[in-house]
């Protein structure tokens, strides 16, 4: 196989590497199988994959014998083991620490699990590398006492940019779901519960094919019964799920134009190669950053005739918990930005990040943001120094001063690294200390507007006269003012107002 320019670079990167453990991070559609199964061996290989589908995915690009760790199956003395991290973990014992030279984990965003890190213990390899396609946050998952650094790099952007992936045009329809009873199992919605809350969606999603799908369309959908019944209300839409036998025939008359509409649940997330696909139509809700990414790059790759992938995401009411949509394939996080303003975030792929700072700039999300900012503390185990910093959408940090200034973190990379102030990438506790020495140091002056502890100093009463009055005066009807708000509430919608908004 003739590798592609950029697939050569990322195995020229890994080959300069010394013995350590590294990431690489290649967007969906841009061939990372291809790369890692085409790295010189200098000893066994050991390739880890966290879904039954990925494990024997590999084996069609190797010349070489490839021993199976997967269920029934056990390899032997095989150069290459491809195993399941759910049956080698089980396994350990069959295996001498030093057992393979190189260890690579594909979808490494997995790696922080309690299983993978067993295996991890267990052996010592020269190099172990990770592969991901995900664009996950350093807010979702801290990597980086797995991996020491992300030595490569090609993202969604920079696939579409180079013109090795698809464009996408994103849309929101809702049909009508409710999720807020639904419980999270393995960091997903709850299949069977999921089911449940989905049914009696068919028809809007039909109608969301009528009037928005435009070609080849693939949709995703909870189970065999849905799937049902959203093909029964779409002429010549045919069904596929891991029961259907003749699914290699259904893809070549789709591929042919002879079907117009493929339904399907959770047979086409990996693997399968379908270029046609110009229209994917999320309807089964999901929490996995994975997952949804997987959905989405069924429709990436590039077709003659093809200008741009339509992704039509099916929304409803999901509560608390955080619903993938398009703007997560971009690090965007729209959990502050009100309901009634997330139908605003909708276009073409890269505007989207512009259109959810706009979305979230409004007084219900800067009073949400304290709490974001808090917890996201707490879950990473940083130290804020009580400044009062405000969460963008992107996972970026901002503090408002006066006359429109601020000071600006970006957002934190995989293994929980930011690029502050120097320009070089910094653990984010350390970029955190450097940002509140500066502050210290140079606006003293402002600690009433960065320091959120003298920003709490009236507590949980209610909002002054004189706060809601400049409140309203500062507003000047830009902006839907909660009908009550708290002193300390109140404080923050006036920091926002007074120094510049996000």
């Amino acid at each position: 196989m003739k590798l592609r320019p950029y697939q050569q670079e990322c195995l020229d990167a890994i080959a300069m590497q010394p013995p350590g453990a590294y990431l690489c991070r290649l967007a969906t559609g841009l061939g990372k199988t291809v790369i890692f199964t085409h790295l010189p061996r200098y000893g066994r290989t050991l390739l880890l994959s966290h879904r039954e589908e990925l494990v024997r995915q590999p084996l069609k690009y190797y010349t070489c014998p490839v021993g199976i760790e997967q269920g029934s199956a056990k390899a032997a003395d095989e150069p290459v083991i491809s195993a399941s991290v759910q049956s080698l973990v089980r396994r350990l014992g069959r295996y001498e620490p030093d057992a393979f030279d190189t260890i690579i984990v594909d979808e490494a965003h997995h790696s922080a699990a309690r299983s993978y890190r067993k295996i991890f213990a267990h052996f010592k390899p020269r190099l172990l590398l990770g592969f991901t396609a995900t664009p996950m946050r350093g807010d979702r998952v801290r990597l980086d006492d797995v991996f020491q650094k992300i030595i490569f790099d090609r993202d969604l952007r920079w696939g579409i940019q180079q013109g090795y992936l698809s464009d996408i045009e994103c849309r929101r329809v809702t049909i009508g779901y409710d999720l807020t009873g639904v419980h999270i199992q393995n960091g997903d919605y709850a299949p069977g519960e999921l089911a449940e809350a989905m049914e009696g969606t068919a028809d809007a999603v039909a109608e969301a094919y009528r009037t928005l799908a435009r070609g080849a369309t693939l949709i995703f959908a909870v189970n065999v019964r849905q799937c049902a019944e959203i093909a029964a209300r779409i002429p010549g839409a045919e069904v596929v799920t891991g029961e259907t036998k003749n699914r290699a025939e259904i893809i070549q008359r789709f591929t042919d134009g002879k079907i117009p509409c493929i339904v399907n649940c959770m047979v086409f997330t990996e693997g399968t190669d379908i270029p046609r696909v110009e229209t994917v139509i999320i309807a089964r809700p999901t929490k996995s950053d994975s997952l949804y990414t997987q959905m989405v790059g069924r429709g990436l790759r590039l077709f003659p005739g093809k200008e741009r992938l339509l992704l039509v995401d099916c929304v409803g009411v999901s509560g608390t918990a955080s619903l993938c949509t398009a703007p997560s394939l971009l690090g965007i996080d729209l959990s502050d930005v009100p309901e009634n303003r997330k139908k605003d975030v909708e276009g073409m792929l890269f505007e989207l990040p512009e259109k959810a700072l706009r979305a979230s700039d409004c007084p219900q999300s800067w009073i949400r943001n304290v709490t974001t900012v808090n917890l996201w503390a707490q879950q990473q185990r940083y130290e804020l120094h009580g400044v009062n910093w405000f969460r963008l959408p992107d996972g970026g940090m901002v503090c408002g001063l006066k006359d429109g200034k601020k000071l600006r973190i970006p957002p934190p990379d995989e293994l929980g690294n930011a690029h502050y102030p120097d320009g070089r990438s910094w653990p984010m506790q350390r970029v955190l200390d450097a940002a509140y020495k500066k502050l210290k140091r140079d606006y003293p002056d402002q600690e009433y507007i960065w320091n959120l502890e003298q920003a709490r100093r009236w507590g949980d009463a209610p909002a002054s006269e004189k706060q809601m009055e400049l409140i309203f005066k500062k507003a000047r009807g830009r902006y839907e003012l909660p009908e009550s708000m708290t002193k300390l509430e109140a404080s923050q919608v006036l920091n926002r107002l007074m120094n510049g908004g996000i």
